[in-house]
């Protein structure tokens, strides 16, 4: 018998587990799921709970009732890998032999990598909204919140979800608004970026809208630490922001056990082929979603359109036929406005975001780079189809190829 271990049952997982159940022969291959407890929270909906929009109980599930019956799922912490003797190595001291690795170990936040940013003012008046922990404790502060300078930053990227900080900022100026004390606001918004977004064209989009609505953007600002007794963020480079609140996207890395077992880049995530998806250094080993470092947004769009390429990779790779070059870095993703609207962006590694309609060429029913009600309600419907097709392996009508058809230039 031949083993698929997969690392890691968030969203690349547990579809990668669920599609591989179904199409690997039961008689030869088992399938392995390893992650260190049973709750699997629907990611997007994180932005949502400071705001009172979604409750915790509708973006959390137990990650087993997500599952092929086919596949064992092992609630352990990973230590280590052990690629030399195709070992992984856990927490309980249990040793699961694998034939072929998939690690989805994800990203995730380290706030205690910034002086002073976990000190007294942290979850009093400083929060992230990319945890469950922190996105609830935030939704309590906002409640509380009755006036002053809200800074929302990103540290460093890469980030998970790279439009989140975008997101958070118009729904934040959309909720002070709704309850009157948007002049009692300053809303400021800091990027290490030298403009809005990382694309020049949807860049200068999200810079016009935030002009708008009286936000101010500090551009190519790195912060390197919070001075508490200040209450100041600092960049590297001397400039300082006061804030009142301070809503931040924390410097992210790849799991510990990635970084333990020597798998890892400088920040943790795995040298990955950007197109097949195949481990650099190890043959055998593949790599999906957050986990790899490919010059992609770490978004579950990514790792849907990833996994389509993954699944005919790991089978030509273990019926011993040549890899696929065919992940293209192809990602999108919806942007919640505010005010009951949001905008669509569509781009790969080559391509930028550009205007037009999406799916379907002129007819849509989705504007890209334009705000919409339709988009807004595509955003919300999205969390469905997460929960009963995404996850569970479902295929969905999107080709993982970025299309140029609709778009205009």
């Amino acid at each position: 018998m031949q083993h698929l271990v997969i690392l890691g049952a968030g969203t690349a997982g547990t579809m990668m587990a669920n599609r591989m159940a179904e199409r690997l022969p039961r008689d030869r291959w088992t399938v392995t799921v390893v992650d260190k407890d049973d709750v699997h929270v629907y990611q997007p909906g994180l932005l949502f709970l400071p705001f009172r929009q979604y409750r915790v109980e509708e973006i959390l599930k137990p990650r087993a009732s997500l599952l092929s019956p086919r596949c064992e799922l092992v609630l352990d912490a990973i230590d280590r890998v052990d690629p030399a003797e195709q070992v992984v190595a856990l927490a309980s001291g249990r040793r699961l032999p694998y034939d072929v690795l998939v690690v989805a170990t994800g990203s995730h936040i380290r706030p205690e990598q910034t002086p002073g940013m976990t000190g007294r003012l942290w979850q009093k008046d400083v929060f992230d909204f990319y945890t469950l922990d922190g996105a609830t404790k935030l939704a309590g502060r906002l409640d509380a919140f009755e006036g002053g300078r809200v800074i929302v930053d990103t540290l460093e990227m890469p980030i998970k979800c790279p439009v989140a900080p975008l997101e958070f900022t118009f729904l934040a100026d959309a909720y002070f608004r709704e309850r009157g004390i948007r002049d009692k606001v300053e809303l400021v918004y800091a990027t290490p970026l030298d403009g809005a977004f990382t694309k020049p064209v949807a860049a200068a989009a999200f810079g016009s809208m935030l002009e708008e609505r009286g936000i101010s953007v500090v551009t190519n600002f790195a912060a390197n630490r919070v001075d508490e007794e200040r209450r100041l963020l600092r960049s590297y480079d001397g400039r300082e922001e006061p804030f009142d609140l301070l809503v931040t996207i924390p410097l992210h890395g790849g799991a510990e056990a990635i970084v333990k077992s020597g798998l890892g880049d400088d920040f943790g995530f795995v040298p990955t082929d950007k197109h097949t998806l195949q481990s650099k250094a190890h043959p055998n080993v593949f790599v999906i979603g957050d986990a790899t470092d490919v010059p992609a947004s770490k978004a579950g769009s990514v790792a849907h359109f990833e996994g389509d390429v993954l699944t005919e990779n790991l089978l030509r790779f273990i019926e011993g036929r040549g890899l696929e070059p065919s992940f293209d870095g192809h990602a999108n993703c919806f942007i919640e406005t505010g005010r009951g609207k949001a905008m669509l962006i569509d781009f790969n590694y080559e391509t930028e975001p550009l205007p037009g309609r999406f799916p379907l060429p002129g007819l849509g029913p989705f504007t890209l780079l334009e705000e919409s009600e339709v988009n807004h309600w595509g955003k919300l419907a999205f969390k469905w189809v997460y929960w009963n097709v995404l996850v569970k392996g479902g295929e969905l009508p999107l080709d993982h190829r970025m299309l140029m058809a609709g778009k205009r230039s």
